[in-house]
């Protein structure tokens, strides 16, 4: 079972950027689809962003695109999500999610396509 451990929250003004980190403990993380997903208070969990097995795929919600971009680094074990001109309304907390892919160029984007979860990391906006 993949562990999942996120990174690189914090707190930033509107207009800034965060670059998060998501490392997981499968030696096999080539063979998972990551997602990027945020809850902030009193709201449901959404989708952010996910990648393929590969990195060849990626798929964003339409309000993170162009300022979002995910991307893996296999040799590391290691998904990112960099965040740039970052919004009031982007304050959540982010967590990072995988799961097995068949196919390498698979996209998941639903909260339950994904088994494996971590522990979240905050992101706070200032206006």
């Amino acid at each position: 079972q993949v562990q999942l451990v996120e990174s690189g929250g914090g707190l930033v003004q509107a207009g800034g950027s965060l670059r998060l980190s998501c490392a997981a403990s499968e030696r096999t993380f080539s063979s998972y689809v990551m997602g990027w997903f945020r809850q902030a208070p009193g709201k449901e969990r959404e989708f952010v962003a996910a990648i393929s097995r590969s990195g060849d795929s990626t798929y964003y919600k339409d309000s993170m695109k162009g300022r979002f971009t995910i991307s893996r680094d296999i040799a590391k074990n290691t998904v990112y999500l960099q965040m740039n001109s970052l919004k009031p309304e982007d304050t959540a907390v982010y967590f990072c999610a995988a799961r097995p892919g068949r196919s390498s160029n698979s996209i998941f984007t639903g909260r339950d396509d994904y088994p494996y979860w971590g522990q979240g990391t905050q992101v706070t906006v200032s206006s």
